[in-house]
């Protein structure tokens, strides 16, 4: 059995003047959602053999805030054909990942991650959090994946079953959407 936890960056900062996308920070509301979703995956007992991130600060920036609520740094592999990665990249990234690796965390960015966890898990009549993740996969959320597979080279589209998705907003109703002004 192999399990896939898919978090993308917490909120980041539009505010903050950088030349290149890649160094955006987070804002205040990206950090704190961080932090919950560390708390959330401590108080859950999410468990990571592995972490595989982009490189990019939101990323970076959110494995931290994370790993301070969660209490555990992290087995941290970051690879650059994470950022802005298309889902089949991604898969290729899955793909190579150690066959003692029993339970993965990939951290990176949309529509990548939205798009890797439709690929991956099987459509089935009514799934509601399949449902939930085909409506939005905001920033700061979490999505996990199983799949009944000796190796990670095995996983194929569909052959997954996802069995959790939180959004920073179902932890804290504060991070949730802004309210237009």
């Amino acid at each position: 059995m192999k399990r896939l936890t898919v978090l993308r960056h917490a909120k980041s900062s539009w505010d903050d003047p950088v030349e290149r996308d890649f160094d955006r920070p987070l804002n205040r509301k990206g950090l704190k959602a961080a932090q919950a979703m560390g708390a959330y995956m401590r108080e859950h007992e999410l468990r990571f053999d592995h972490v595989i991130a982009s490189p990019a600060v939101r990323v970076t920036e959110t494995l931290v805030g994370v790993a301070q609520s969660y209490g555990e740094e992290f087995d941290l592999t970051e690879d650059r054909r994470v950022y802005l990665a298309s889902n089949m990249t991604l898969v290729d990234i899955v793909h190579e990942v150690d066959g003692e690796v029993e339970s993965l965390l990939l951290a990176g960015h949309n529509s990548g991650l939205e798009d890797l966890v439709m690929l991956l898990a099987a459509d089935r009549k009514g799934d509601k959090l399949l449902a939930a993740v085909e409506e939005k996969y905001p920033t700061g959320a979490l999505a996990e994946i199983e799949f009944d597979a000796a190796s990670w080279a095995d996983i194929e589209p569909g052959s997954g079953v996802l069995t959790r998705f939180v959004r920073p907003r179902d932890l804290d109703d504060e991070l949730g959407p802004d309210e237009p002004t």
